[in-house]
C-alpha cells in the first residue's frame, strides 16, 4: 500500500516510516500541512496518516482540502493528535477521519487501528512512542 505521512516530528516519521516499510508499504513523508497537500495531488497514495497540529497548514486544513478534491476525497485517513480524541468528537470536521490515534502511541496500536482500516493483520511488539 502507498501510504503518505504528514507529520512536522521528524521522529514520529521515522518511526511509522520503518514500521509501514517493515510492513511491506511504500511511504512518502511530509513535513506539514502545505507540504502534505503537494505530495498528495502528485502522488497516488491510498492512505494518508496525518497530524493534527502542524505549521503553514494544519490536519484539518489538510483533510479538508483533500475532501474538495475528487482524486483524494475517498481515501482513508488516520488522524493523529496530541489534544485527545474526546476534544475532537465536538468539531464539525470529526467525519472527515477514518480513525483517531492519540499522541503517544505504540507501534502495536498502530498497526491494529491500521488493520481495521485495511483489513489487513500486522503483528509487532509494542514500543512506546514518545513523540
Amino acid at each position: 500500500m502507498d501510504i503518505l505521512v504528514v507529520d512536522d516530528k521528524k521522529s514520529v516519521q521515522s518511526m511509522l516510516s520503518e514500521l509501514l516499510c517493515a510492513e511491506g508499504h511504500s511511504v512518502e513523508t511530509a513535513n506539514n500541512g502545505l507540504d502534505g497537500l503537494g505530495k498528495a495531488q502528485k502522488g497516488n497514495h491510498e492512505l494518508f496518516v496525518i497530524d493534527h497540529l502542524m505549521p503553514l497548514m494544519n490536519g484539518i486544513q489538510l483533510i479538508k482540502n483533500f475532501k474538495k478534491n475528487p482524486d483524494l476525497a475517498d481515501k482513508k485517513v488516520i488522524f493523529i493528535t496530541t489534544q485527545g480524541s474526546k476534544s475532537l468528537k465536538s468539531l464539525p470536521e470529526y467525519s472527515l477521519f477514518d480513525k483517531v490515534i492519540e499522541k503517544p502511541f505504540d507501534k502495536q496500536k498502530f498497526l491494529s487501528v491500521l488493520s481495521e482500516l485495511t483489513e489487513t493483520a500486522f503483528e509487532c511488539e509494542s514500543i512506546q512512542l514518545n513523540a
